[in-house]
């Protein structure tokens, strides 16, 4: 995934955010888990991340409670999670992570914007084996709390890696170990401002400014897109 791509990400939901792009997104996630899990955040953790991802991004109370809502409304549409695999610019290796009610339109739409853009779809599983699912917590960096200490009780839940960005600290774990991992960072009073799974590449690949500038439009394109929940690539 790489210190850069979490950068520019960054910047680029922030982007999503003034075009009121980020928040249906956000809501969409929201909806999906309370319908998989159910609609009780304390019993089910999946949507306690969920909300707390939505409430970093400032997503209104009254949005998270409709995402929620809709999750058992009679005319609650149902959304399928898809993967697409792909390959950019310069060989870039790019997954997208779908979720839609209507495949037909999203399976054209994600061709469409890698034939335009330089790239092409890879045949699926084509990259199940270049990419890793993992827990990926973040919570803003206490000021009264030691990190060492909490990496010592986070790793009986499940932790792998943590990396201290600054204002906020990232902790990787085990896909298995998501909920946990998530629970715990809660249980000690640390502000948690995203809580997902990613895939995260095996092996990353080194790209010129100028050649990133160019997979950054299919990227963007991609992100544009109202089905696509997220975008992963072997980006350094």
């Amino acid at each position: 995934m790489g210190r850069a791509f979490e950068i520019r990400r960054g910047a680029k939901e922030k982007r999503w955010g003034k075009m009121s792009k980020l928040f249906p997104k956000l809501g969409k996630s929201i909806t999906m888990a309370a319908k998989e899990g159910g609609d009780d955040p304390e019993m089910n953790a999946k949507l306690r991340a969920a909300i707390a991802t939505a409430r970093a991004e400032n997503m209104p109370k009254d949005n998270i409670d409709k995402a929620i809502a809709r999750a058992t409304a009679k005319d609650a549409v149902s959304y399928t999670e898809i993967n697409y695999e792909g390959k950019g610019p310069h060989g870039v290796l790019i997954w997208v992570e779908c979720a839609t009610d209507n495949n037909t339109r999203t399976f054209s739409n994600i061709r469409t914007v890698f034939n335009k853009n330089g790239g092409g779809l890879l045949p699926t599983g084509g990259l199940e084996f270049m990419f890793t699912r993992k827990s990926v917590v973040k919570f803003k960096k206490p000021e009264d709390k030691d990190l060492e200490e909490i990496e010592l009780e986070l790793i009986d839940h499940g932790l792998e890696e943590m990396e201290d960005l600054g204002e906020e600290v990232v902790v990787l774990g085990d896909f298995t170990s998501f909920g946990s991992l998530s629970k715990a960072v809660e249980e000690l009073g640390l502000e948690l401002t995203k809580a997902a799974p990613e895939r995260i590449a095996n092996n990353s690949a080194e790209f010129s400014e100028e050649q990133i500038t160019e997979i950054e439009v299919l990227i963007d394109k991609l992100e544009d897109d109202e089905d696509v929940q997220n975008v992963f690539t072997n980006i350094a």
